[in-house]
């Protein structure tokens, strides 16, 4: 142990990164991060936190809509984008102190700056060379974009968060939650926003019922979604830009976002040359205990293109912080992983899906239910919330639970702790609902529409 600088390295001071570190040296560890952008990592910076902030500021377009429903008798409204920029930036600031400090407060030693791995044992940051016991890769993903004439002007979310001005048109590419979710920013801001996927139907992997009734949703606010389209190449018309279209039809639009996926940060990391094996999409290969193929060198996270979910790399900070450094063996349990996107309506859900609960078991009841939220009901508005239940009919319990509506992520997250408990439709039923709430048509659901 004397021979290292150190007994634990991590490259990467984001969430999973970070209580990695504070564990480890709170356990007695001797841990240093370098970390070469920014403390915190996407989640704080470039995605999960800015981007919730950015839903809030985009909804009270309807927010002030609805009001009038209710009485209330508004003046005019107006948007300044740099008043968001500017406060969600000092919001940021301070989170970034707050990482600081929870690493400053453990004792962890923090590198600004880029590191490398030179061998099993031994990081370079700058012109040192650390000696270190183990290695921890916690360096996320980074978003990816298609090789394409025209490559060059377009932006990613990483770039969204920090626009000097709002456009009045924007083409958004891809089909995943951060495409969805950024149609959905944009459009609320008053920007004219076009949602284009490859596929027939975006969020793939998600309960079918959901996606059509997220698609329709979002149609009825006004945005335009074309499915089986997408971009063959970009031209720069003056200020705008010409997207080009499978279709054979062009789009002029002032801003082009891709969204089409991220990839595992791995790049120029030196794991390679140091023995550490890549799979197809250049994530790193890690055991249950997320060790990789060299013994001392482990990562979490995206950069194992697994879970990409910041709370499932959280916990697997934590579980192996604890089994390094204060010899506690535990385990992430991946199944039945509550999740949200923050579309406008929420999706929220947890477990399978209905197409997966029927690969998996024999005899299933689906039940679902779609009714005007109490809240909306003096507005005019036209938004429905779904919900649905899926009950392995052999054991009664519930195995995949959606919703579509306000604050789905909310209720969802509630019962997601139900559904780990291992709830029963019979406990669903004999549950008392709270009046007049949305969520306690969880607990009223009493006929199945199909088996």
């Amino acid at each position: 142990m004397g021979t290292y600088d150190f007994d634990l390295f991590v490259i990467g001071a984001g969430s999973g990164g970070v209580r990695a570190a504070r564990m480890s040296a709170g356990y007695g560890a001797r841990v240093a991060v370098a970390e070469d952008r920014y403390l915190g990592g996407t989640c704080v910076n470039v995605g999960c936190v800015p981007k919730k902030l950015f839903v809030y500021a985009s909804h009270f377009t309807e927010d002030f809509h609805h009001a009038q429903g209710y009485g209330w008798k508004l003046g005019g409204s107006s948007f300044d984008w740099q008043t968001l920029l500017n406060n969600k930036n000092a919001e940021i600031s301070r989170l970034n102190g707050i990482y600081q400090g929870l690493l400053d407060n453990t004792g962890v030693t923090l590198f600004d700056a880029r590191a490398t791995i030179l061998d099993a044992h031994t990081v370079s940051v700058g012109s040192k060379s650390i000696a270190t016991e183990k290695i921890l890769v916690a360096t996320g993903g980074w978003p990816s974009v298609p090789e394409m004439p025209g490559k060059e002007h377009i932006i990613t979310s990483n770039e969204a968060f920090l626009l000097e001005e709002l456009p009045e048109r924007i083409v958004i590419v891809g089909g995943g939650y951060i495409a969805v979710e950024f149609a959905g920013i944009f459009h609320g801001l008053g920007v004219d926003t076009t949602l284009l996927y490859r596929g027939p139907l975006f969020l793939r992997g998600f309960d079918n019922d959901i996606r059509e009734h997220l698609s329709a949703e979002m149609r009825k606010k006004g945005l335009k979604l074309q499915f089986e389209t997408n971009i063959t190449s970009i031209e720069k018309k003056g200020e705008s830009f010409l997207a080009h279209l499978t279709t054979d039809e062009t789009i002029s639009t002032d801003l082009i976002m891709y969204a089409t996926g991220r990839h595992p940060n791995t790049q120029d990391l030196g794991l390679e040359q140091a023995g550490v094996e890549l799979n197809s999409k250049n994530a790193i290969i890690v055991d249950q205990n997320y060790q990789s193929t060299v013994s001392s060198i482990y990562a979490i996270g995206d950069v194992t293109d697994r879970v990409n979910l910041t709370p499932v790399a959280t916990a697997e900070g934590a579980v192996l912080a604890r089994a390094l450094y204060n010899n506690q063996a535990s385990s992430v349990d991946y199944n039945d992983i509550p999740t949200c996107i923050f579309s406008q309506p929420n999706l929220g859900t947890v477990g399978l899906t209905e197409e997966q609960a029927r690969e998996k078991h024999n005899h299933i009841e689906i039940y679902k239910s779609t009714f005007t939220p109490m809240k909306l009901s003096l507005t005019g508005s036209e938004e429905k919330t779904f919900m649905k239940l899926i009950v392995d009919k052999s054991t009664d319990k519930i195995i995949g639970v959606h919703m579509l509506g306000p604050d789905a992520g909310e209720i969802i997250q509630g019962i997601g702790i139900a559904i780990k408990a291992g709830a029963t439709k019979a406990h669903f039923d004999a549950t008392i609902g709270i009046h007049p709430t949305t969520a306690e048509e969880f607990v009223t659901m009493r006929t199945p529409v199909t088996d």
